[in-house]
C-alpha cells in the first residue's frame, strides 16, 4: 500500500513547481522532464510505500505523468507479488528483515521440503512442497498471481535456480528476489580463490561430463554436485582422462552448522560419507596425455572415436569458421559421421545447440558416446535419412551438410528450412556432391573454395608430401 498524494495540480502552481524540483532532485525528472512527445511533459514516479505490519503484501506505485495542459494524470501499476528468496543453511538466522517479513505475511509458500523446514518458524501460510513434475508447481504459482506468494530456493535463485525459471515466465516488475550468497560465492570465500578467476559449473541434476571443457592445467574450477554420490563419480572421471593428480577439495553444508571441509587428490579419493549438499572445488594438474580440450577449433582427429567418417581436423577448423557460430544458436549436423562438427561448434559456448542428423545406427551410438567424452552431453542425434528425417525439427541457425548432400531435394531442404541470416555450408569430396555444390554457386551465390592439404610422410628412407582428397567447401547465407 501507499500513503496517498494528491494530484491533479497544475503546473505552473507554485505546490507543482516545487514537486517539480524536488522530483528532479531525486532523479525523476531530469531530460525526461524535458521532453514534450505525445502531449506529456515527463514522468515523475512516486516512491512504493508500505504501512506498517504489512510485510510483502502487493502494495501500489503511483506513475504522475504531467500534460502539456497542465493537468496531471497518475496511473497506480502493480507491485510484485512474488518474492523469492534465498535460503542457506544456516536458515532464517542468514536472512535479513525484509526477507523474514515476507515469509511470516504469505498466504501461500513453495519450496524444497528442506527450504520449508529451515523457514518453519515463520511460515503462518500455505506450505508447498514442490511437486513433480516440477511444471506442475510452477503453474500452480502463475495462478495465484496479484496474492502475496513466497517462493524458497538455496543461494542465489538466480544462478541456477528457480528464479531462473520463473523469470522466463513472470514479468520482472511483478516478482522480486532476495538472494543469498550462491555456493560458489559461499566455496570462493572459504579457500580465498578470485571468483572472476575460477571456472564454475553447476552439475546439480546434470551429467558430470559437463565439467571435461574446463579441465585445463593451473585452472580452478568450482563444481556444485547433486548428491552424496557425485564427488566420487567426478573423482573418477578426473583420474580416467588424465587429471588424477589433481589437487580435490570437498566443501559439504557449507554456512551450516555440519560445514565441512576436505581436502584430496583425486585419484585417491575415498571418502564415503560425504554430505548430499557439496561443492567440489577442483585445482587441475594434468598428468602426460591427460585428454584436454584446446580452445582452438579444429581439435586433433585422435580425440574422436570414429570409423575414418570424420572431417578431418584442418577442414573442420574452416568449416566451423564458414558456420560462424554466435551463442545460443542451433546447428543442424547432416550426415553427422562422427559428430565432430556439432561437437566442436557446441564446445564454442556452453549456450550453443547442435542436432546431429544420420542415417547410420552404429555411427549414432558413437556420435552419442563422443559428445559426451567431449563434455556435450545435450547434443541431440537423430537417427533417420536426410531429407526426410528433417521434417518437424527445429528451425535451425545454421547448417552443415558433410555426408548425403547430393540426394535429391537435400540442398532445396536445407535452404528452406534455414532461418533469416543463417548459414549453410557443404563439403564435397566426390565430384557428384562437387556437381551439385558447383550448380549452387551459380544459382543462389554464395562462396566456393577449394581445400587442399598435404601431409609429411615417410617415403622410403625419406620424407615426401602426400596429398588428402581435395574438398569443395560452398557457405551461402540467407537473406
Amino acid at each position: 500500500m501507499i500513503v496517498p498524494k494528491k494530484v491533479g495540480q497544475p503546473l505552473g502552481s507554485a505546490k507543482a513547481a516545487t514537486a517539480r524540483r524536488n522530483g528532479l532532485r531525486h532523479g525523476f525528472g531530469g531530460a525526461a522532464g524535458q521532453r514534450k512527445q505525445h502531449g506529456t511533459i515527463g514522468a515523475v514516479f512516486q516512491p512504493v510505500r508500505q504501512l506498517p505490519g504489512l510485510g510483502c503484501s502487493p502494495s501500489i506505485r503511483m506513475r504522475c505523468l504531467p500534460m502539456r495542459d497542465g493537468s496531471v494524470v497518475s496511473l497506480d501499476l502493480q507491485a510484485p507479488w512474488l518474492t523469492v528468496i534465498g535460503l542457506g543453511e544456516d536458515g532464517l538466522a542468514g536472512l535479513g528483515d525484509a526477507a523474514k517479513r515476507c515469509i511470516a505475511s504469505a498466504t501461500v509458500i513453495f519450496g524444497g521440503a528442506r527450504h520449508l523446514e529451515l523457514a518453519g518458524p515463520l511460515i503462518t501460510g500455505e506450505a508447498h512442497v514442490w511437486a513433480s513434475p516440477f511444471e506442475r508447481s510452477i503453474d500452480a504459482i502463475l495462478s495465484l498471481r496479484g496474492s502475496p506468494v513466497v517462493v524458497l530456493a538455496s543461494g542465489d535463485p538466480l544462478h541456477f535456480g528457480v528464479g531462473a525459471t520463473l523469470a522466463r515466465r513472470i514479468d520482472p516488475a511483478e516478482m522480486r528476489v532476495l538472494p543469498f550468497p550462491s555456493s560458489f560465492s559461499l566455496a570462493a570465500s572459504k579457500l580465498g580463490w578470485a571468483l572472476q578467476e575460477t571456472q564454475t559449473v553447476s552439475l546439480h541434476g546434470r551429467p558430470v561430463d559437463l565439467i571435461r571443457p574446463l579441465l585445463h592445467p593451473g585452472v580452478r574450477v568450482l563444481a556444485l554436485t547433486s548428491d552424496a554420490q557425485a564427488p566420487a563419480a567426478l573423482a573418477k572421471l578426473l583420474t580416467e582422462s588424465g587429471f588424477g593428480q589433481s589437487r580435490f577439495t570437498v566443501l559439504e553444508a557449507l554456512g551450516g552448522s555440519n560445514e565441512r571441509l576436505t581436502h584430496h587428490i583425486a585419484a585417491q579419493f575415498s571418502q564415503a560419507d560425504v554430505n548430499a549438499l557439496n561443492v567440489c572445488a577442483v585445482e587441475v594438474v594434468a598428468d602426460k596425455g591427460a585428454r584436454i580440450l584446446t580452445l582452438a577449433a579444429g581439435l586433433d582427429d585422435a580425440l574422436f572415436e570414429h570409423d575414418g567418417q570424420i572431417t578431418k581436423r584442418e577442414i573442420r577448423a574452416l568449416t566451423l569458421s564458414a558456420l560462424a557460430p554466435r551463442r545460443g544458436e542451433l546447428l543442424w549436423d547432416i550426415g553427422a559421421g562422427s559428430g565432430s562438427i556439432a561437437i566442436e561448434w557446441m564446445l564454442t559456448d556452453p549456450s550453443m545447440r547442435a542436432l546431429a542428423i544420420e542415417v547410420s545406427a552404429e555411427r549414432v551410438a558413437r556420435i552419442g558416446r563422443n559428445a559426451a567424452r567431449f563434455g556435450v552431453p545435450g547434443l541431440t542425434v537423430v537417427h533417420g535419412a536426410a531429407p526426410d528425417a528433417l521434417s518437424g525439427l527445429t528451425p535451425p541457425d545454421a547448417i552443415f551438410i558433410g555426408g548425403g548432400g547430393s540426394r535429391d531435394g537435400m540442398m532445396d531442404a536445407a535452404r528452406s528450412v534455414l532461418r533469416e541470416g543463417g548459414r549453410l555450408v557443404a563439403n564435397a569430396v566426390t565430384t557428384e556432391m562437387e556437381a551439385v555444390l558447383l550448380a549452387s554457386h551459380v544459382r543462389f551465390g554464395g562462396t566456393l573454395i577449394r581445400i587442399d592439404i598435404a601431409r609429411a610422410s615417410p617415403v622410403g628412407s625419406m620424407t615426401g608430401w602426400r596429398p588428402a582428397m581435395p574438398v569443395t567447401q560452398w557457405s551461402w547465407t540467407k537473406e
